[in-house]
């Protein structure tokens, strides 16, 4: 169900809202519709993530994490040693890596 609701907002944040709003093609009804909808799923995923950290074995999940088997993680995947002053680059890996 729509209900056209009058929404106030001071003048340099709408005036900001409406150029972003331009600038990505749309409304500024679009745009506030967007935003509100990714606030509410941020929230509702925060809430979810605690929920579930709650549940968390952290017993069982350090025997599965120290279990005996498997491989190690390739040279791109891996961490360096804990103190290490080089750290995980955050990109994928290219031919130098691999």
């Amino acid at each position: 169900m729509d209900r056209d609701d009058a929404l106030r907002l001071p003048a340099s944040l709408r005036e900001a809202a409406e150029q972003v709003a331009r600038q990505d093609g749309g409304t500024l009804n679009q745009f506030v519709a967007a935003a509100v909808a990714e606030k509410i799923s941020a929230l509702q995923s925060a809430g979810f993530l605690d929920a579930r950290g709650a549940r968390a074995d952290l017993v069982a999940f350090d025997r599965f994490m120290n279990r005996s088997g498997g491989t190690p993680p390739a040279a791109h995947d891996a961490w360096e040693a804990e103190g290490s002053p080089i750290a995980p680059t955050g990109r994928a890996p290219d031919e130098q890596d691999l």
